[in-house]
């Protein structure tokens, strides 16, 4: 074996390499300060080697970029574990650069002849920074795709070479494929290589000058090898188990649903290192904000790239220790309002559930096969995923749906003048309805001109009179009204009650009952037509012309006639109308 070792150091000279590369002075000893340039350099390789695996599975197009990381992330044997690695990796990153920059401004390290390397460390933080921002959009996924777009738009802001540049980065004057291209480009290959070269004359710099002590020295001098070293080792350790920790709770990283242009994502934010920024833009609307996105940052990174110059004096150095400082607090003062904010922002924490309800539902349809069109297909023709947003932009104005939006967002009570559908046709819907104290509330027709109309006032008159065998009938005659609509979450129930349903099927035909204003199955006279009330067609025709002479007529109450005046497509309609009845895609219990 010795043979063989002094056979290989006569050939290429490790042992040399090893030598220079292990034992250099430590002035003053080992100390626990010095290793966050290992830790970095560790977890920069942990980043190359995660991210060469999880290129072998990676597809960078606008139709397979997001499939391939749900193949990733769902289906690969360990796949959610690698991309957890390389995910919170990451974010260790972040924070290890920040340690590293303050200990070595603290220790003084960034002075002569150290400035290169110094300025060389800068360089690497703005490349780290970059990698990141640049891998964020690869998933491919609303809140990369949103994020990214946000944050390219500040390019834009940069006087005179703003708007091009912008292009350049984006490949074009909108975000796709090319865009998602070259930011794979730039994140797997041009920026990697980048810092590769970077760090390599950040080490030969910092081998050159040596290690600038902390002084007084405490201890005589030792060599890198091993006291150094085996602290080097457990501080990679200990971060590598915090990012474990976090890969486990959280089952890997996350993934929202399918990046879609045409929707727009109200729960966009960047990661939080760079939230800070965020916040710092309110504080400078309209036309200032090119204050906060360029001029603002350019001063404070010629400031930290001056700190050599400043630090030749005593009191420079002061100001750069508390330089830094200051910028440490105010970044997290920055990112604990834009926190604060967010946590106490109804609108945007009904789009955060609403983006966790669309990830949750992705994930769900891609189990049942993608097409070749791409996972984007699956939500675009998926009621539960449709139906809220058509309800939303549609119906919100005067409907309710379990008092929200649709979304998730609450809306205020006195802009309420129509019914609120959550549970529509539903028994508990209907005998809501015909209760003399809710027919009229803010759940029905409280804020709608029908309220002053026969239909309430009888209600109103003659339920409460009712003996209790006229109370006994008024219950079979909502049950077999309920029936109507076929919902599949009543089924059972209503095979269950067919004899009830009939007798209520009596009611509904008699013409000194229900039949005295309604039609049901060509008995009776008068609107709206109750038969196959609240099923899918009768939805379907309602909303398309609630003015027809079989529903409201003359009496129809602002609601507008979508499919007639050509607001929303049948298709359309039918994804709101599934919605309402509950009849999504549902995966079959095992």
């Amino acid at each position: 074996m010795r043979a063989a070792l002094d056979w290989l150091d006569q050939r290429t000279g490790y042992k040399g390499l090893l030598n220079e590369a292990l034992f250099e002075n430590v002035p003053g000893g080992a100390r626990w300060r010095y290793v966050w340039g290992s830790t970095l350099t560790f977890f920069f390789v942990v980043q190359v080697i995660t991210g060469l695996f999880l290129w072998m599975s990676y597809s960078p197009s606008a139709q397979t970029a997001w499939e391939s990381v749900y193949f990733i992330q769902h289906q690969m044997l360990g796949g959610w574990f690698l991309r957890g690695l390389h995910h919170f990796v990451a974010q260790a990153m972040t924070i290890l650069l920040v340690l590293h920059l303050m200990q070595v401004v603290i220790d003084g390290a960034y002075k002569a002849p150290r400035e290169v390397n110094f300025w060389f460390g800068v360089v690497l933080l703005i490349m780290v920074l970059a990698l990141s921002l640049t891998g964020y959009l690869l998933p491919w996924d609303q809140k990369g795709f949103w994020a990214t777009a946000v944050s390219t738009n500040i390019i834009a802001l940069s006087p005179l070479i703003g708007q091009g540049l912008q292009e350049v980065v984006i490949g074009g004057t909108d975000y796709g494929h090319h865009t998602l291209t070259r930011f794979f480009a730039l994140h797997a290959g041009v920026i990697p290589a980048m810092i590769v070269l970077f760090v390599v004359g950040h080490i030969y710099l910092f081998r050159r000058h040596g290690i600038t002590p902390k002084k007084p020295l405490r201890a005589r001098d030792q060599g890198f090898w091993p006291e150094q070293v085996l602290r080097d080792a457990v501080a990679c350790l200990a971060v590598l188990v915090v990012v474990v920790f976090f890969i486990v709770r959280y089952h890997g990283a996350p993934l929202g649903a399918p990046a879609d242009p045409s929707e727009q994502y109200s729960a966009a934010r960047p990661e939080w290192y760079f939230l800070f920024l965020f916040q710092l833009l309110k504080y400078f609307p309209g036309r200032t904000e090119i204050i906060g996105a360029i001029i603002v940052p350019t001063l404070l990174l010629l400031v930290l790239v001056g700190m050599p110059y400043l630090g030749k004096w005593k009191l420079g150095h002061r100001f750069n220790i508390g330089f830094l400082s200051v910028i440490l607090l105010g970044a997290t003062l920055l990112t604990w309002q834009a926190k604060h904010a967010d946590n106490n922002d109804p609108e945007f924490l009904a789009s955060v559930q609403s983006a966790e309800r669309d990830a949750d539902r992705a994930v769900l349809l891609a189990e049942t096969g993608i097409p070749v069109s791409g996972a984007l297909t699956l939500m675009r023709e998926d009621a539960y995923t449709q139906g809220p947003r058509i309800f939303s932009r549609n119906c919100s104005s005067c409907h309710r749906y379990d008092g929200h939006d649709g979304m998730g967002a609450p809306l205020p009570k006195d802009s309420i003048s129509a019914s609120d559908l959550k549970g529509f046709g539903s028994r508990e819907w209907i005998a809501r309805f015909f209760d003399p104290k809710e027919v009229a509330g803010p759940k029905h027709w409280g804020g709608s001109a029908l309220k002053d109309g026969d239909m309430v006032s009888w209600i109103q008159n003659h339920v409460p009179t009712y003996s209790v065998a006229e109370k006994d009938q008024l219950q079979k005659t909502l049950i077999a009204l309920s029936a109507e609509a076929q919902l599949s979450s009543q089924h059972d129930m209503d095979v269950r009650d067919s004899a009830t349903i009939v007798a209520g099927q009596t009611s509904l035909r008699n013409l000194k009952s229900c039949g005295e204003c309604h039609t049901f199955h060509e008995a009776g006279k008068g609107s709206p037509d109750l038969t196959g009330y609240g099923s899918r067609a009768w939805m379907m025709a309602f909303i398309a012309d609630p003015a027809h002479t079989r529903f409201f007529g003359d009496n129809n109450d602002r609601m507008p006639s979508f499919l007639t005046e050509k607001t929303l497509s049948e298709k359309e309609i039918g994804y709101v109308v599934d919605w309402i009845r509950g009849d999504w895609y549902v995966p079959a219990k095992k």
